[in-house]
């Protein structure tokens, strides 16, 4: 699929914010740990996709019910959803000077219903022209993801027959309804209640 920039600004996919907030001590940390060991962009991309993969289980897969949605707090606290572990993983990225945008999936189940969207991330390394879209989800029985800037490896392609969406847009910063639920939710059971099904489009200013 061909994935669009929303922002031209290249500067916009490398910036902090509330939830990308790269800034933090905690991620600095993690980020300055991990460069050390990788040195170079490549090594460095593939080592963080596979400490946010491995490293923080999602929430869903154990059961924990603390919500998490700073990139600080999610490493910090090594726990949240796919849509906190893709902020993660991009805040990581943006620490070390690699372009990283939030993108989306819709998922359904295997008859179509409970269609839930699913949060990725992409990453534009030196020399590439392309970005590429990687899932920090995490692994586990039927899902088997890992860092790839040739074939995709997510935790599943979408199957248009059952309604199943890939968004082309890239997000400087996570989709407004995927931040919301993730802020008003005060524990896992709510928020499972409340993910978005859809996204809508979102205007730049």
């Amino acid at each position: 699929m061909e994935l669009v920039q929303q922002d031209p600004d290249i500067s916009a996919y490398l910036a902090a914010s509330e939830a990308v907030d790269h800034g933090h001590p905690v991620v600095r940390e993690i980020a300055h740990r991990l460069s050390f060991a990788h040195p170079g962009a490549y090594a460095y991309a593939e080592a963080a996709f596979d400490h946010v993969r491995d490293d923080v289980p999602h929430s869903m897969d154990t059961g924990d019910p603390r919500v998490t949605w700073r990139a600080s707090d999610v490493l910090e606290l090594r726990t949240g959803i796919c849509y906190a572990k893709s902020i993660a993983y991009a805040a990581l990225l943006r620490a070390r000077g690699v372009p990283a945008a939030l993108c989306y999936q819709r998922l359904t189940d295997d008859d179509g219903s409970h269609p839930v969207v699913h949060g990725l991330v992409a990453v534009l390394l030196p020399g590439e022209r392309t970005w590429a879209r990687q899932d920090p989800r995490g692994d586990r029985p039927g899902i088997a993801t890992r860092f790839s800037l040739g074939e995709e490896r997510l935790a599943r392609p979408v199957r248009p027959e059952l309604g199943e969406v890939d968004y082309p847009p890239l997000h400087a910063e996570p989709h407004p309804a995927v931040l919301a639920a993730l802020r008003a939710a005060p524990d896992l059971s709510r928020l499972e209640r409340t993910l978005p099904a859809e996204l809508g489009p979102v205007r730049l200013p």
